[in-house]
């Protein structure tokens, strides 16, 4: 019996079509998240990695590591800056609780923060991925099965 390959359509644990129309929600969010990245937008993460990560998306903005500040003068900081924040921390319970104490400082500061594509994000990958770092290789981990190649190849 031949070996599978890892892209190959048996291997896959639904249809291909879930696959595809994840694959265009992905794109769909990577494209607004860069419209809040051409709007001046800050993008909050918790570390290097997750920065490193989204650059390797095409997503090039003004990114606030938000575990190296203390966190009220972090969200003081961000609330002067007038700017929208999209808030992108981990999906895992250090990151959810970080959200969640980083819209309440900030809506306190005046500030709604958006959470929506962070959410989107979650739903989408369920619990393939747990944080934003891994993101890229999910990205084409689901490119790779979409377009019938190897994964390794992509690599």
């Amino acid at each position: 019996m031949r070996p599978r390959k890892p892209g190959s359509k048996r291997n896959l644990k639904a249809p291909m079509a879930v696959y595809e129309k994840r694959m265009e929600q992905v794109d769909k969010l990577l494209d607004e998240l860069q419209d809040f990245v051409n709007q001046d937008s800050i993008i909050v993460v918790e570390g290097k990695r997750d920065v490193i990560a989204l650059k390797s998306l095409g997503i090039n903005g003004k990114f606030r590591l938000a575990t190296h500040h203390s966190l009220i003068n972090f969200c003081e900081d961000m609330a002067k800056a007038g700017k929208q924040i999209v808030i992108l921390t981990d999906w895992d319970r250090r990151g959810n609780i970080l959200a969640d104490k980083l819209v309440q400082n900030l809506q306190s500061l005046g500030n709604n923060p958006d959470t929506r594509i962070r959410d989107l994000i979650i739903s989408l990958v369920q619990k393939e991925i747990k944080d934003i770092e891994s993101l890229p290789g999910y990205v084409k981990k689901l490119r790779a099965i979409t377009t019938g190649t190897d994964v390794r190849d992509t690599l």
